[in-house]
């Protein structure tokens, strides 16, 4: 069952205009040398003040220009504890693990209607996933490499699905097709996309080099306001909960892996390990479903019904040092009653829609 919580409260107090960016950074989407699971359990919790620093944002707008805004935590409790994860056997190397269990959806009824309709193509590379009619969350690597904004990304665009039949246009003017034709190019669908430009874009600070001596997993996150609102069914927001409190520990994500051009791939796995914000799981994935939105099904309080919530951003395939070894892993960052709180101040503007997640 998802259960509501009190979140703490992001408030803005001051914004400040910074220099344009360069736009000159290389989009990677496989990072190295970052903080892995080892290193995770070694982190001491942070201050609020590290806090405030952390979740203070830039704002990259469509003319270029940037803004830097402070935020203060409010009504905030520190958990005492670090970040625990449950130690588990190391992994096997490869972005496919085993048998490649991922699905091609290829039914134009499934790819335009929800949860499938909600999964966003990036320009840069990546995949998002609709969270408001004019928001996207996605990967801040995928905008970001810690140091500059990546080329490209100064002029943003965000594709959403629409289907296209391959026999479309093929005919001579005038030649008429039969019923059957029709229908086989109705199902046979393969996705194009309706490409959006974007009006402003989110990253918190703790994803720059400089505030964390590394890039900070933890903060690889973003949010993109599209110009104009799309009329889609898009997914709500949930606060990820731990590994033990989901049924068989299953998630479920949907993004456009490069190796399988022009289709959108879904997945479902378990995950195997946890932070406080990171899932490690192994999710079949290759680049290109980084960014993209994972979800839980469980049900309504107090109702029969089941809902679908995003609880984690798949930040993709990462190496790291454990125990002076090279080891990899998938990983997602999770949405914490923070983060919950800082991605819902994004898309309202204020912090009074955002009191219970």
């Amino acid at each position: 069952t998802w259960h509501l919580k009190k979140i703490p409260q992001i408030v803005s107090e001051r914004t400040f205009s910074l220099d344009s960016p360069k736009f000159e950074a290389k989009t990677k989407l496989e990072l190295n040398s970052v903080c892995g699971i080892e290193c995770q359990r070694k982190l001491p919790v942070p201050s609020l003040s590290d806090l405030k620093d952390l979740l203070s944002y830039e704002t990259v707008f469509e003319n270029g220009t940037r803004t830097l805004t402070e935020v203060n935590v409010l009504g905030l409790v520190l958990e005492p504890a670090g970040n625990t994860t449950a130690r588990r056997s190391l992994r096997k190397k490869r972005q496919i693990y085993g048998t490649d269990s991922r699905f091609s959806i290829y039914d134009k009824r499934f790819m335009t209607n929800f949860p499938f309709n909600t999964a966003v193509k990036i320009s840069t590379g990546c995949s998002g996933i609709l969270i408001s009619p004019r928001h996207v969350l996605t990967a801040a690597h995928c905008l970001h490499n810690g140091k500059d904004y990546v080329k490209g990304s100064k002029r943003l665009r965000v594709g959403l699905m629409k289907t296209k039949s391959r026999g479309d246009g093929r005919k001579r003017k005038g030649a008429k097709r039969s019923r059957r034709e029709v229908s086989a190019a109705q199902q046979d669908g393969t996705p194009s996309f309706q490409w959006t430009r974007v009006r402003s874009t989110h990253i918190p600070k703790g994803w720059f080099k400089g505030v964390s001596e590394d890039i900070a997993l933890d903060y690889d996150y973003a949010v993109l306001e599209l110009k104009r609102p799309h009329k889609r069914k898009y997914m709500e927001l949930g606060i990820s909960p731990t590994i033990k409190m989901m049924p068989g520990s299953m998630i479920h994500f949907s993004g456009f892996d490069n190796d399988r051009s022009g289709q959108l791939v879904y997945r479902f796995c378990s995950i195997s390990d946890e932070s406080n914000d990171l899932f490690y799981q192994y999710c079949d994935a290759e680049p290109g479903s980084t960014g993209s939105g994972v979800y839980l099904r469980l049900k309504e309080p107090n109702k029969k019904k089941w809902k679908r919530k995003i609880i984690a951003v798949y930040s993709g395939h990462q190496w790291v040092d454990v125990n002076g070894e090279q080891q990899d892993y998938n990983v997602a960052v999770r949405i914490t009653p923070l983060k919950y709180a800082q991605i819902c101040f994004w898309i309202h503007g204020n912090d009074q829609n955002c009191t219970q997640g």
